[in-house]
């Protein structure tokens, strides 16, 4: 009898395939290594590739955390789902993948990042939601929202915890049914803070700064001139933590300048642990100390005192990034280890992507390349061939309709998305997209106005409009790609380029009426 029970138990499990979707939140391309072959710091994100399939042009629909999260999960654009911006209500009873798997016998859960408002329902069967820091939560000592509706403070570090309690609902799971299991890290978001068992990573050397770096926006349009994106990361000092008051854990009465935009880092030290705060005041006093020494003899100015902070930044980028490979690690062996790695496909993918010092710019929004593309990394033993590269084009919205067709389910008419399950051979059929459309809501954010675009192959059509501030009118930029991949200069004024101009603009009002935009 328990022979023949242990036979149904594996033949429910292996009926359907599980799902692993690890996601992260603004993780920068060229910060693994399966997207950056000079990279060396994600041998775990490696190791899923070597496995699996890369997809090298995956991009976001619209380039902010609660948008895309939103995108994944119903398959649609922002105008329809209706996360428009980071302040946008989340419309808990529209139809979504996870509840559309429950409805077909899946196991559900969610457990780390879900940022958006209000908080998960009946969305999953089981869900556990940082909370705090407007929904971003803490890297520390991290609170969360428990499937009771309970707030319940971890100790440790966030990435750390994220992991051990998706390993601990897959081991508990039912198990005669095929599982979800949505795994979402808040990393590396800013305000980066590594663990400290990372600190003393990338000490020696300096990381390489971009080409573009010090870019004057000479030959792009007024809007992206006047972004404040420069003074986030790089630029500010709370952000790479060498203030004066760093090391103070009251807030300040009156916070101005960096101290204001980034108070929350006080309370983020203020709810270390002292054992924490030791360790971490070791790691970062004696850099600060020994920066307020160069800055008061004159020694880091301009344009060595930008370089001087960037490397302080990247490097705890790195560092954080770092947390998110190892605990990579921990879900792929432990899938390994409890056998079940052959029956369950492994997604890693992120928010959208990010700029770490490319054009002087930290954070995304912006349809660069560095924030519009996304990492996409799949694993399927037995149906995707390993160590492919597909350069097919996809998007966040392609991730809904995937999950389903991978369970055996129709594709709901509404689904904006494609499946992306016909291109696991490696190659696209004809019918497939030839490019993608964004759109960006969040206006006055960072100074920024409302971004609408398209991209092709080789080109991309910018269009900016409607700061609720600055009077600059309508903007467009017009990028060719295979000339100027680092997008330095715009050629929508060019002559040269006005077939090329009209073409984009057919193809970006082509896209409007295919999603349904009326904007």
């Amino acid at each position: 009898m328990g022979v023949l029970l242990a036979r149904c138990v594996v033949a429910g499990e292996s009926a359907k395939p599980n799902i692993l979707f690890i996601f992260s939140d603004d993780h920068a391309l060229r910060t693994i290594g399966a997207y950056n072959p000079e990279f060396d710091g994600t041998p775990n994100i490696d190791r899923l590739a070597e496995s699996g399939a890369v997809f090298t042009r995956s991009y976001c629909e619209n380039s902010i955390c609660q948008p895309s999260r939103a995108a994944v999960l119903t398959g649609k654009v922002s105008h329809h789902h209706g996360v428009r911006t980071n302040g946008s209500p989340w419309n808990n009873k529209q139809q979504i993948f996870p509840r559309l798997l429950k409805q077909a016998g899946y196991q559900t859960a969610m457990i780390g990042k879900w940022h958006m408002h209000p908080f998960p329902s009946d969305e999953f069967d089981y869900h556990k939601t940082l909370t705090a820091n407007g929904g971003q939560g803490r890297y520390y000592n991290p609170a969360f929202v428990a499937h009771d509706g309970s707030i319940v403070i971890e100790k440790g570090y966030s990435t750390d915890i994220i992991a051990s309690e998706s390993i601990e609902w897959m081991k508990n799971r039912d198990k005669t049914k095929p599982f979800l299991m949505m795994c979402q890290f808040k990393a590396p978001h800013t305000n980066v803070m590594p663990p400290l068992r990372n600190l003393g990573m990338y000490r020696d050397g300096d990381i390489p700064i971009p080409e573009t770096f010090f870019d004057d926006y000479e030959g792009r349009n007024d809007y992206v001139k006047q972004s404040w994106m420069k003074m986030h990361g790089m630029k500010s000092p709370a952000v790479v933590k060498i203030t004066p008051t760093y090391g103070e854990y009251e807030l300040p009465k009156n916070p101005t300048g960096p101290e204001r935009q980034f108070k929350g880092d006080y309370k983020f030290l203020a709810e270390m642990t002292e054992a924490q705060r030791n360790e971490w005041h070791h790691h970062y006093d004696p850099q600060n100390e020994d920066y307020r020494k160069r800055v008061a003899s004159g020694e880091l100015t301009g344009n060595k005192l930008a370089e001087y902070r960037y490397q302080r930044y990247v490097k705890d980028y790195l560092r954080v990034v770092a947390a998110i490979d190892q605990n990579v690690g921990r879900l792929l062996d432990w899938l390994d280890a409890s056998g079940l790695a052959e029956n369950t496909i492994v997604i890693y993918s992120s928010d959208q992507g990010f700029y770490l010092g490319e054009h002087g710019w930290s954070d995304k929004r912006l349809m660069y390349e560095e924030s519009l593309g996304m990492p996409f990394v799949i694993r399927w033993p037995g149906r995707i061939k390993p160590g492919q590269r597909i350069d097919a084009m996809i998007q966040n919205i392609d991730y809904a309709p995937t999950f389903l067709d991978i369970a055996g389910l129709d594709i709901p008419d509404d689904i904006q998305g494609k499946s992306l399950v016909p291109l696991f051979d490696g190659k696209a059929p004809r019918n497939w997209r030839d490019s993608i459309y964004y759109h960006y809501y969040h206006s006055g954010a960072y100074n920024l106005p409302k971004i609408e675009g398209v991209r092709d192959d080789r080109y991309k059509l910018i269009r900016y409009y409607d700061h609720p501030c600055l009077k600059l009118g309508e903007q467009w930029e017009l990028f060719d790609l295979k000339r100027d991949p680092q997008e330095m200069k715009s050629e929508y004024d060019n002559p040269e380029y006005q077939r090329v101009k009209k073409k984009m603009l057919r193809e970006l009002n082509k896209l409007r009426k295919q999603y349904g935009v009326e904007e």
